[in-house]
């Protein structure tokens, strides 16, 4: 029997988590039939490149007609994915969104494929599946088989998040100032609200009303909604002068006892998790070296001497490859295999 082949969009083909989704949608051999990138109006016509031999034409989202397309994977922006999301949806094609607009949406599964795959079923109700938060998918791929196995009751994150999770424009910020202070240049302050090179931010996104920001809340709500309701999570998410990948210093308490070796043994055998893990400078991870990878990365396992049942440990993951793109390609491979 012929393997079935999909026609696929990427809506945000031209941005940067788009240009890692069609990558990895070619490295991964993905059975496409077509691939339709998209873009605003002012990119149509752009070319990006698909695999080795391939270059495509952008076209232009607001005129593209979803009829006959079977996956979309969209990394545009929450109000454009409000827009058209629901239109492609309607037209039979399901939407793989990697926006925050339809997370919280009852209808709608969030989902990491290593953490809650049989969440993928619930996506007939809209024809749309949300990618969590690039911060929260790689902590709870390293934790799902650590609650498996004791039962996470609380969780205290401080989040290390790099430039890229901004995009371009915010990478480009770190760089241009960066520069400025070396050659005594004055410093242009767009995208973030204060000077981000030699520098650390305790705020990315908006403040609400509690004194939390809109990342520590989405890492606190998708928490619940993909783990278990029942967890309590606090998070201090901060922008650090780094180019790619996000790194976490996570506390952990459980129902259960647990050491930090039988942590280990579990976090060895599970699925997207590499454990880098002894007491020396070879030992640990940073953002540097897990550029351009696909696994969570945890170092640093070790038991909380202030609590019972508690574990510490540090997380390191290339934030625009399984914090969006490629969580957004494995969602669609379970879809294609399982449920198309």
């Amino acid at each position: 029997m012929a393997k079935k082949s999909f026609k696929v969009a990427v809506v945000g083909a031209t941005g940067a988590v788009g240009h890692e989704i069609l990558s990895i949608l070619a490295d991964r051999q993905f059975p496409v039939s077509e691939v339709i990138p998209l873009a605003s109006q002012k990119s149509a016509g752009a070319e990006v490149s698909f695999g080795e031999d391939h270059v495509l034409k952008v076209q232009e989202l607001a005129t593209y007609d979803f009829k006959g397309t079977d996956i979309c994977l969209s990394s545009a922006g929450a109000k454009i994915s409000a827009d058209f999301a629901p239109r492609a949806g309607q037209a039979g094609c399901v939407v793989i969104d990697n926006t925050s607009h339809f997370r919280m949406d009852p209808d709608v599964p969030l989902v990491i494929p290593e953490v809650n795959p049989d969440a993928i079923a619930g996506y007939t109700k809209r024809n749309i599946i949300a990618n969590p938060n690039c911060s929260t998918i790689q902590m709870l791929v390293a934790l799902k088989p650590l609650h498996d196995a004791a039962k996470i009751t609380r969780i205290v994150v401080a989040t290390y998040q790099s430039t890229s999770g901004g995009g371009k424009e915010a990478m480009d910020e770190l760089f241009t100032q960066t520069r400025a202070v070396f050659v005594n240049d004055a410093l242009k302050k767009e995208i973030f609200p204060k000077q981000i090179a030699f520098n650390v931010i305790p705020q990315i996104d908006v403040f609400m009303e509690d004194g939390y920001t809109k990342e520590e809340w989405k890492m606190v709500v998708e928490t619940k909604k993909i783990l278990d309701p029942k967890i309590k999570v606090t998070a201090t998410c901060v922008r650090v002068p780094v180019f790619l990948s996000h790194s976490e210093a996570v506390t952990v308490e459980f129902e259960n006892p647990i050491s930090a070796d039988e942590a280990r043994k579990l976090l060895k055998k599970a699925p997207g998790v590499i454990v880098v893990d002894h007491p020396s400078a070879d030992g640990y991870v940073t953002p540097v070296e897990v550029a351009g990878e696909d696994a969570v990365y945890v170092s640093r396992i070790r038991e909380d001497i202030t609590v019972e049942n508690g574990l510490t440990m540090w997380i390191v993951s290339d934030n625009l490859r399984k914090g969006a793109a490629l969580n957004a390609v494995q969602i669609a491979e379970v879809l294609a295999k399982e449920y198309l």
